[in-house]
């Protein structure tokens, strides 16, 4: 899977989730990609280091979410 395919599927995705949450798991985010967790983790951390996913971090649990969305703190 490409970058862009990946991008797009991701956003699509998380938008149509905003309502429920704003917040997912890496394991969500390979579910939604469909490839193996170690093809999902490059393509999921260029998003980040992009700005277009970030992370959030309760202290035991991270996950992801969209930048500026839900809550940040």
């Amino acid at each position: 899977m490409d970058y862009e395919d990946a991008k797009k599927l991701v956003v699509d995705e998380l938008t149509k989730k905003l309502k429920t949450k704003s917040k997912v798991y890496f394991n969500d985010l390979v579910a939604i990609l469909g490839v193996k967790p170690r093809e999902a983790k490059p393509l999921i951390n260029r998003m980040v280091a992009e700005g277009l996913l970030e992370y959030w971090s309760s202290g035991s649990t991270t996950m992801y979410g969209l930048a500026g969305q839900g809550k940040q703190q």
